[in-house]
């Protein structure tokens, strides 16, 4: 747990408040409730102090685009067929010196 007395930073600020937005949106807050927590969140020193603007709304769920989402494990299934595709190009390549005629760019193909 995060220690409430710590200093808050401006980008703890801009969090609470984009926060504080959404619930705007979704019925939570009214207008004037949103404005006068957003100013206590621009004035607030503390994480402490931030927290107290949130603590009586839902916590919201988690994004799939968060940093949580993009740092998940690659499946094994996955790494080892990629291993397998891999192994048998490399030995079609080493055998026969080129590309299996699938693996191989179609003619008139450009990179540019």
């Amino acid at each position: 747990m995060t220690d409430p007395d710590i200093r808050a930073s401006d980008a703890d600020r801009h969090r609470v408040v984009s926060l504080l937005q959404r619930q705007v949106g979704t019925g939570r807050l009214t207008v004037d409730e949103f404005d006068q927590r957003a100013r206590c969140a621009y004035q607030a020193r503390t994480l402490g102090e931030l927290a107290a603007l949130t603590c009586d709304l839902p916590p919201e769920p988690a994004v799939e685009g968060s940093a949580e989402a993009r740092h998940r494990p690659v499946p094994a299934a996955v790494i080892v067929t990629a291993a397998v595709l891999a192994f048998l190009l490399g030995g079609a390549v080493v055998t026969n010196g080129t590309l299996p005629a699938a693996a191989t760019p179609s003619a008139g193909m450009s990179c540019h």
